[in-house]
Order: C-alpha cells, then structure tokens, then sequence
C-alpha cells in the first residue's frame, strides 16, 4: 500500500527546520510520501504539482483553504496544522468536502501557560516593578516591595477556561493560591472537577488579587474588560494578558494604571502593535512584551513533535486527537 502525499504550506521553507526537529522529518517521511517544495498558491505550475496533495501540512503564512484552493487539490483528506488557531485558514468548505482538520494549538498552549505562571508568581513578588526600580535608582531600600506582597494566600482568577486556561489551573495547584474561575459554558461541578471554583467575571473581578485572560475573541468577548469592569478590581491588583488585546479597553486600562490603582503585564495589545508613542509604553505599573507568551525557539519543535504524532494517528487508524470541527469555531481563539 502506497503512502499518501503529503505537501507543506507555510510562508518560508526556513519554518521547515525550525518546526521539525530531524527526528521528527524522519519519522515524517516514514509514514507518507513528503513533496519537499511548498505549496504556491499563486504559482500556476506549483499548484498543479500538488494536485494529487491528501495531507496538507500548515503554519505561518499558510494560504486560506477557500474553494479555488480546495478545487486545485481535489485529493486532499486531511490539514494538519502546525500552529495555534487554525482560524484564519479554515473556510466552510473544508468540512463540506469531508476534509479533516487538526491543530497544535494544545502544544502551543504549554508555553503561553508557562509564560502566565511565571508572571502570576513574578507579578505576585512585585519582582518586575522592583527590577525596575533598583536599575533606575540603585537603592535596594527603595525597591523593597510593601508587606503585603507575595504569593501566599492570594486569590488568582482565571477568565476562560481554554486550553491554557486549564493548564495555569493545573500549574496553579502546587502554590499556596486561591483560584477562581469565570467560564459561561462550564457548571460548577465542571469547575470544582479542575480544583477551582466558578464565579461570575464580577465576582472574580471583585476578589482577586491577579486576573489572567485566557478566553477566545469573540464578539461576545470584544473588550468584556471595559472601565466597569476594571474598576471593580482590587486598589494593587493586577491584569495578565496573554490572549487577545480586544479583550480589554485598552484606553481604560491606561487610565486606571496611570492612577496607580492596578498593574498590568500586557503580552497582547489592542492595537497590535502599539504605536511608537502609546501611553502604555510610559505608563506606570505596566509590563509590556512583545506577544512572545507563544512557541518560540526550540518550543516551535514541540508542535512540530505533535503535528507528526496526528499524522501517524491518521495513516495508521484515522484517528485524530486534536481535531478540529466546523462548530468549534465558535468558542476557539
């Protein structure tokens, strides 16, 4: 029995590498027949080289999967994305066609949850306002944090219970913390099953001395922390954001930092990228990355790793673990 074809479609042959460990292209081309050039979309001769395509392997820069594509690879079975959200590919007509399509969001969420551990514990010390402190004044007197800082016995709420949202839950349980979590789809004994405990988002709002977003962007989610909202926070607590900037009125959240009524530390923004002379890069209280919370570096091989461990469940069963459905699309970043 031959092995299928499968063919790349990502932005740059150089992600190859980066996302495939050699390990990972051997076992790769054990288990189906890998064309070694990219898929280009608007090259005429490219394109039709890849018409007998049945797995599709996606990332960064992939084209979208719209009808003129799917009619040129009449062959293709299955996308096997390696990447986060498969969102900005996807179109109807794949699950109309029976195509099958999966995801390395579940491997891109370890470092995003990683990054939001660290800065719940960081945030929690006041270590990055204290770093920030003593390089500008080197007082060490000066960049002692107050006495109510630390981790012991604070409250951490989760908003969004995603699959990073999950996994800070679980990196949670180790630390003398209280979490809450505010999720409309979950019932509290889907909560207290995850060590936690669900809330409304006022409540959660009202009593935690850190706020972690982990919810997808949706309409329903479009800036669901306006002013209200952030004035229901705790005077000192802080806002983590590793998800979307539209999740968060960025001009009232400026307003309360500059107050110096919360912290924030900001891996997202809206806009995206911030303008050279946004308020946010001078205001106080605030910790601003430049949206690195995702795969980076030898992370990017981990969905590389799993983006191979899906291909072989298919060859070998037709099974898929991290499947996604046309009406996930709904609820997933």
């Amino acid at each position: 029995m031959s092995s299928p074809i499968a063919t790349f479609a990502l932005d740059d042959a150089a992600l190859i590498p980066q996302l495939f460990a050699p390990q990972s292209l051997t076992r790769l081309r054990a288990l189906v027949d890998l064309d070694e050039r990219l898929l280009a979309p608007e090259d005429p001769e490219a394109l039709g080289a890849a018409a007998a395509t049945e797995i599709l392997i996606t990332g960064w820069g992939a084209p979208q999967l719209d009808v003129r594509m799917l009619e040129a690879l009449p062959r293709l079975r299955a996308v096997f994305h390696s990447a986060g959200t498969v969102k900005r590919i996807v179109s109807p007509e794949l699950w109309e066609r029976g195509i099958r399509v999966s995801s390395s969001a579940d491997a891109n969420a370890v470092p995003v949850a990683e990054y939001t551990l660290a800065m719940i514990l960081l945030s929690a010390k006041n270590a990055l306002e204290s770093a920030v402190s003593y390089r500008a004044t080197r007082d060490m007197a000066l960049a002692r944090p107050r006495d109510d800082v630390g981790a012991y016995g604070i409250t951490v709420g989760i908003v969004g219970a995603s699959r990073i949202g999950r996994r800070v839950l679980d990196l949670l349980r180790p630390f003398d913390v209280t979490t809450v979590l505010y999720d409309p789809s979950l019932t509290p004994a889907d909560a207290a099953a995850r060590g936690t405990t669900l809330v409304s988002l006022h409540d959660l709002l009202r009593v935690s001395d850190i706020v972690s977003l982990h919810a997808p962007s949706l309409p329903a989610t479009y800036r669901m922390l306006g002013a209200a909202e952030l004035a229901t926070m705790r005077d000192g607590a802080t806002l983590i954001n590793t998800a979307r900037g539209s999740l968060v009125d960025t001009d009232a959240l400026v307003a309360e930092l500059t107050a110096g009524r919360l912290r924030a530390v900001l891996d997202v923004t809206d806009p995206e990228p911030l303008p050279a002379e946004h308020p946010l890069f001078s205001a106080p209280g605030v910790t601003l990355t430049p949206h690195i919370a995702g795969s980076l570096g030898n992370e990017l091989r981990r969905m590389g790793s799993q983006t191979v461990d899906e291909i072989e469940r298919f060859v070998t069963s037709g099974e898929l673990d991290f499947e996604v459905r046309h009406r996930d699309l709904a609820t997933i970043a």
